[in-house]
């Protein structure tokens, strides 16, 4: 009964704000679509929206609770993928959520603990500070005397996610179906995004993970403040962190009146994000202003904190190349090799026309160059590389899709704490940087030093394995796999032989760049296999 009642309810929204004459303008002309819209304009009893598809898609999303509010912030994200006009306004969908009662929150934390409140806080505030579709975050007071934030679940939020997800997977088919501009936006594909990125919220132990090794990641460093996560007050459903203070960043009456740098501030942003990607490859994926205060007080006054870390952004070393290379071949207004990376990725089918996508990307790109460097956005040119490529049949990432939404958030930021900020001379050192340390004798000494431990494991057990090969080549009950078995021996000798001009060669690499303790290594293995 529920589920009928939740269905006439997204219904009776579609119908109050027109989404399904957006479905009839983009409905396929076969009999069943004809006949849809037939039904569809009836219905709408000759009613006419004047309001712009974009508002009327947020709204009526607005209307329909919490997931769906969830629902078009992640399409929001989606601009490889949706209209520019739709994305726009899906940006600006907010948690405007009331908070759950504090008798819930508080048995939510008792169960989870299996003792009273009291027990674990000498004080608890029962009214929220702040509350989300997910969530709510409680102020307290530890017995050690430690000001600790409570973040709690929202009760029964699996069983609303579950029912909400199914409802949007019928509808994403019928999208599929009956639209073919539908169809493009790949409706089943964000659905299934959605549902991960849900159900990786509910866990808030994965958040406290998340936190955990961004704090480690920044130790030392003053650019960033993550709060400490509280282990033993860690559970699923609850959290425990340390209690930060600052300025939300969008209040910039506060921030100069504290007597803040802003322009400082705006060159640290860019350095943060930067050092997460390049340096780390994981970076916090959800710095909107909401989750993100400036300390104004002890030592690390002025500087940022981070909050909320549901969502994480992780690169590999391949996707951190592909985005140097990408960046600096643009900057550089050399398509072509912006053409060639998206083919040597593999993300273009090997039979694209290099020429012609060097074409697209520059008729994308080159307009960007109209302008002062500083008034570019690098945000913009990877949703352009993004949506240049889609036509080439490139499937993105959603790495990257995650990457390229929180550059924006960055650069928006950056640029409203300081108009003048140039994004490019703030980011070309990294990029210059990291591209320094990838290639030359550094990085082969690194990568030979990262790569010596499995070495020294592997390469002792080979004398082990030859010896168990002829042991039972020399047995007639083993006869038939003895062809197998000199294969095997044959393979074993020729890695040897490899691995010994291997040795060699990484032993002139240690000379060339001093790595003395590699050469040590090096040739004790020699030793081992002589």
């Amino acid at each position: 009964m529920s589920s009928i009642l939740r269905i006439l309810t997204i219904l009776w929204a579609i119908q109050k704000f027109g989404l399904d004459q957006l479905a009839v303008d983009g409905a396929q002309r076969s009999l069943d679509s004809r006949l849809l819209a037939w039904l569809l304009t009836l219905l709408r009893l000759g009613r006419r929206f004047d309001a712009p598809r974009g508002q009327r898609i947020r709204q009526a999303l607005e209307s329909l609770g919490p997931i769906f509010v969830k629902f078009g912030q992640v399409l929001s994200t989606r601009r490889d993928l949706m209209p520019a006009d739709i994305a726009d306004e899906l940006a600006l969908l907010q948690d405007r959520v009331p908070p759950f009662a504090s008798e819930e929150a508080v048995a939510a934390i008792e169960r989870s603990f299996g003792r009273p409140v009291s027990a674990i806080f000498a004080h608890f505030e029962t009214e929220p500070v702040a509350s989300a579709s997910i969530a709510q975050v409680h102020f307290a007071r530890l017995h050690d005397g430690r000001e600790v934030a409570v973040k709690v679940l929202r009760p029964g939020m699996l069983g609303l996610i579950e029912k909400d997800l199914a409802l949007l997977r019928v509808f994403a088919q019928l999208v599929e179906r009956f639209s073919a501009d539908g169809r493009r936006l790949k409706p089943r594909e964000v659905v299934a995004e959605f549902d991960n990125y849900l159900h990786d919220e509910l866990d808030l132990v994965r958040e406290a993970a998340n936190a955990a090794q961004l704090r480690r990641n920044f130790e030392g460093s003053g650019l960033l403040k993550i709060p400490e996560m509280i282990w033993d007050l860690c559970h699923s459903d609850v959290i425990v962190m340390e209690r930060v203070y600052g300025i939300p960043i969008g209040r910039m009456d506060r921030l100069r009146a504290a007597g803040i740098d802003l322009k400082q501030l705006s060159r640290e942003g860019v350095e943060i994000f930067f050092t997460q990607v390049f340096r780390d490859g994981y970076f916090h994926a959800d710095m909107h202003p909401g989750n993100i205060l400036v300390s104004d007080r002890g030592p690390h006054f002025g500087h940022y904190i981070a909050l909320d870390f549901g969502i994480v952004g992780t690169l590999s070393e391949y996707d951190k190349n592909y985005l140097a290379q990408n960046f600096l071949a643009f900057f550089r207004r050399d398509y072509r090799r912006v053409a060639e990376l998206h083919v040597e990725s593999g993300w273009a089918p090997p039979n694209t026309r290099v020429d012609a996508l060097e074409a697209a990307v520059r008729g994308v790109c080159e307009p960007f160059f109209d302008r002062p460097l500083k008034e570019i956005s690098l945000g913009q040119v990877l949703l352009r590389l993004f949506q240049a490529s889609r036509r080439f049949q490139v499937e993105i990432q959603p790495q990257l899709v995650l990457l390229q939404k929180t550059l924006l958030n960055v650069e928006g930021l950056g640029r409203e704490l300081d108009p003048d900020l140039d994004l490019w001379v703030t980011a070309k050192p990294f990029l210059e940087n990291w591209m320094k340390e990838q290639i030359g004798l550094k990085a082969l000494r690194e990568q030979v030093m990262r790569e010596g431990e499995r070495w020294s494991r592997t390469l002792p057990q080979l004398p082990r394995l030859a010896h168990a090969a002829l042991s039972r080549l020399a047995h007639p009950s083993h006869s038939p796999r003895d062809e197998d078995l000199r294969l095997l021996v044959s393979e074993i000798r020729q890695t040897r032989r490899w691995v010994q001009m291997l040795i060699v060669l990484l032993l002139l690499a240690g000379a060339l760049a001093g790595a003395l303790t590699l050469q040590s290594v090096s040739f004790e293995f020699v030793r081992a296999l002589a």
